[in-house]
């Protein structure tokens, strides 16, 4: 399918592996050359040979998000490689479990850091580029904005401004013809979703209970699915939709739990 996005430069942050590894591959597919950041140099060059290697264009930009300095730069740097932004895609982050019980002023600070200031870093030092192109955002978040989970109130906190922003910037740059929408993720199967699992005493059996809730079939959200959507936001077929949180999750937000 044709979406428009071919040549299209759009950052995808947090791209080489899991949710970000699937919104890169996605948007390839259509034809947009995809910006990775992230701050693992190995992991970067390894998406984008993969990507490479079935015929798309990918670049690998190495930033450690949780500096607010090394925001600019890779912004920068991408600027100064192509010329043009044309769509940020912020999904960076990990739920890092700094609760209340176990957290720490520092750690909060640092939680918020790593999953929340640079989704408004990247936006703020791209903006002069996304007026050009008149470009679209999508601001991955999260079902513990809106559920809660227990002991991770730093993550929490930050899906809940990223909520907040994207509505916030959708209102902001409604004057510039810029389009910014949020999708919501729930249970989506990934590497770092794996390993967390693989630390519980009976992971197999809490494996199963969690897809036992998700209403639609009965199994976790794929990457490919959140990059699917994430694609289809960024493009013009999507060109009347904005200040939107759209939940990838097969229903396990909103459905009610008696249907199950």
């Amino acid at each position: 399918m044709n979406l428009g996005l071919k040549e299209k430069v759009i950052i995808v942050s947090g791209g080489a592996k899991g949710i970000g590894e699937g919104i890169a591959n996605s948007l390839a597919t259509e034809g947009a050359y995809v910006a990775i950041v992230g701050r693992n140099e190995a992991d970067n060059i390894k998406a984008v040979e993969a990507i490479q290697a079935v015929g798309g264009q990918a670049w690998s930009f190495v930033a450690e998000l949780s500096k607010p300095e090394e925001c600019e730069k890779v912004i920068a740097a991408i600027g100064a490689t192509f010329g043009k932004i044309d769509g940020i895609v912020n999904n960076a982050g990990v739920n890092d479990g700094v609760g209340l019980e176990n957290g720490t002023y520092e750690r909060f600070v640092a939680s918020l850091h790593s999953n929340l200031i640079h989704y408004y870093l990247l936006v703020q030092h791209a903006l002069p580029y996304l007026k050009k192109s008149k470009g679209s955002i999508v601001n991955i978040s999260s079902k513990t904005a809106e559920t809660g989970q227990g002991g991770t109130s730093a993550y929490a906190a930050s899906n809940g401004g990223r909520n907040a922003l994207t509505r916030e910037w959708a209102v902001e740059l409604l004057k510039y013809g810029i389009r910014v929408n949020a999708l919501v993720v729930a249970e989506c199967y990934t590497p770092l979703y794996d390993r967390w699992i693989k630390t519980l005493p009976n992971p197999e059996e809490t494996l199963a209970k969690i897809t036992d809730k998700i209403p639609f079939e009965k199994r976790m959200t794929t990457s490919q699915e959140i990059g699917d959507m994430v694609t289809f936001l960024m493009s013009s077929r999507s060109s009347h939709t904005t200040g939107q949180l759209i939940h990838v999750d097969g229903g396990y937000v909103h459905l009610d739990r008696a249907l199950l």
